[in-house]
């Protein structure tokens, strides 16, 4: 049987098993996985560089990958608590980002500052308890090829967005944006589309 059926089966060795990983009340990992374990877990492509005062708090268990030639600004936090953090070849993400799994980035994206991802949400339903009490719900974020997200934009969980879009700056989005399209503003809308035939970008 595996180790991981093993510790769903046997729900006390699993406390055991996740208090030696993670620090209690801080969702971070203990400093002896971030030293002797995740480096031989994650995967880190060839001239990809994380800068010295970014927050790694990723966990074995799940997946972090950052592909080739891709750099991680100070600064930022990366969270793979509760879903995978994959990025692609050639990505840059900005100054002081969070990103907090399921998300998936592709090649040849710009992130600029204090960009939030987060496929993460807080159940809240229950009134008689704390919000913190009542576990999380996850739903993936996409960020599709050659993207650029502006400075200060929020995506919300389950969001797509798509090849070749624009971000506009303090931007929050709440649904889908499509490929070579411009998206603004607090819900964001699509404000300009790529026009194939002209090969211009027209205002809608």
């Amino acid at each position: 049987m595996e180790l991981t059926a093993i510790l769903k089966e046997t729900p006390q060795l699993k406390k055991i098993a996740h208090w030696s990983i993670v620090i209690p009340n801080q969702s971070r990992p203990r400093f002896w996985i971030k030293w002797f374990v995740n480096p031989f877990v994650h995967k880190k492509g060839r001239g990809a560089c994380i800068r010295k005062r970014t927050r790694l708090d990723v966990v074995p268990w799940r997946k972090f990958n950052l592909g080739e030639s891709s750099t991680i600004e100070d600064f930022t936090a990366i969270n793979n608590g509760v879903g995978d953090v994959i990025i692609g070849d050639r990505t840059r993400i900005g100054l002081s980002n969070t990103l907090i799994g399921p998300i998936t980035i592709g090649d040849d994206v710009r992130l600029a500052q204090n960009v939030v991802l987060s496929g993460l949400n807080h159940n809240y339903e229950a009134v008689d308890c704390p919000i913190h009490a009542q576990g999380v719900s996850t739903k993936p974020i996409v960020i599709n090829d050659e993207s650029w997200i502006g400075a200060n934009v929020v995506i919300v969980p389950g969001v797509t967005i798509g090849k070749h879009a624009i971000i506009a700056a303090g931007s929050v989005v709440t649904k889908n944006v499509p490929s070579y399209a411009v998206a603004a503003g607090n819900p964001a809308k699509v404000i300009k589309t790529y026009n194939c035939e002209t090969k211009t970008w027209d205002k809608l």
